[in-house]
């Protein structure tokens, strides 16, 4: 095992262990020597390695001094040994981590460090210019919520990672899927459940957002179109430059009466700007939103919205991970249907 230590000038011998100026790292090496035990047998205890026949209490006199000295090991120097790193690497789109996505990550985290794993997560920049991460860690396993070029490929497998998975041939094909375009589909449904014929969606104007606010509103007009209902107006709104005033005021004189909006935060956004027009919501122009964060049952009116299983979608993807890395059995399809309505002051009648 390779254990490269700073090691200062010695100053002191207390417990068979030099003592230095600068604290330094507890090797296998400074336990063997402390027990007066060979270090092979001591590397087989702490590495717990298979196949050795180590008497229990040698075991345990090595652990007990182990602990005492504050012996930590030394994950670099095992991973070299073992071939695996235990790291799982997310390579994630440059979107803002929300409620819904952080909550699958949390999910998903939790499940591989029950096996031993840590979950890094790694967004690639547009223009960025710093190392891949894949190059740094050596994952065991990376999963790509985002397309991969050929040359990111090559790297990944350059860097020593041969699990790697799923790698989209587009940015539209994850950004379309029923995963995140489900719920849009359900707002529209409970709006005309509602009696509402002449709708709008509101999309966001973070750029960061683009591709799955334009993903959502295709799928909104795609719902409209099979129920026959008019999807009158599809814009992006932003508080800070009066669009969203001006939108809630034009939709009112068209005679729209619901807005699908891409999320609460945009839903909240419309909310205020009706308010600030004049208008009642629901009564003048109802509003639905899309993650039901926390927000949305903390407003007046409160946001009727979409709720995800955030929770589901991560869970399978923690078990996705560890299906690559240790072969186990490949979980379920996603939870991509299991969204529901949450219905609030914001669209009932």
């Amino acid at each position: 095992m390779m254990e490269e230590l700073t090691r200062a000038s010695p100053v002191a011998v207390r417990g068979g262990i030099p003592v230095t100026e600068r604290r330094r790292r507890v090797t296998a090496t400074d336990v063997a020597r402390s027990l007066g035990l060979s270090r092979a047998t001591v590397g087989y205890v702490l590495n717990n390695t298979p196949g050795q026949s180590i008497p229990a209490a040698t075991r345990e006199r090595v652990m007990a001094e182990a602990a005492r000295l504050g012996y930590r090991p030394h994950r670099a120097a095992q991973a070299l040994a073992s071939g695996r790193s235990m790291i799982i690497l997310l390579v994630l789109p440059d979107w803002p981590m929300e409620h819904s996505l952080r909550l699958t990550l949390e999910t998903a985290s939790r499940i591989l460090d029950d096996a031993g794993y840590a979950l890094v997560t790694y967004t690639r920049h547009e223009g960025g210019q710093a190392r891949p991460l894949w190059e740094l860690l050596s994952p065991d396993v990376v999963i790509a919520w985002t397309s991969i070029t050929a040359a990111e490929r090559t790297s990944m497998q350059a860097s020593g990672v041969s699990k790697i998975l799923p790698v989209l041939q587009q940015e539209r094909s994850a950004l379309a899927s029923p995963t995140l375009t489900a719920g849009t589909h359900l707002q529209i449904h409970h709006l005309h459940e509602q009696g509402h014929r002449r709708l709008a969606f509101a999309a966001s104007v973070n750029e960061r957002l683009t591709l799955m606010s334009e993903g959502r509103g295709e799928a909104a007009q795609e719902a409209a179109g099979l129920l026959g209902v008019d999807l009158l107006d599809l814009r992006a709104i932003d508080h800070r430059d009066g669009s969203a005033t001006r939108a809630v005021r034009e939709w009112h004189a068209r005679g729209i009466t619901a807005v699908a909006a891409f999320n609460d935060d945009i839903a909240a956004m419309t909310v205020a700007a009706a308010q600030r027009a004049g208008l009642s919501v629901p009564g003048d122009l109802a509003v639905i939103g899309h993650d039901d964060t926390p927000m949305a049952s903390m407003l007046y009116p409160s946001l009727s919205s979409v709720s995800i299983d955030s929770v589901g979608l991560g869970r399978h993807l923690g078990n996705l991970a560890l299906h690559a890395a240790e072969d186990r059995p490949l979980p379920e399809e996603p939870p991509d249907l299991h969204a529901a309505i949450v219905v609030r002051e914001s669209t009932r009648r």
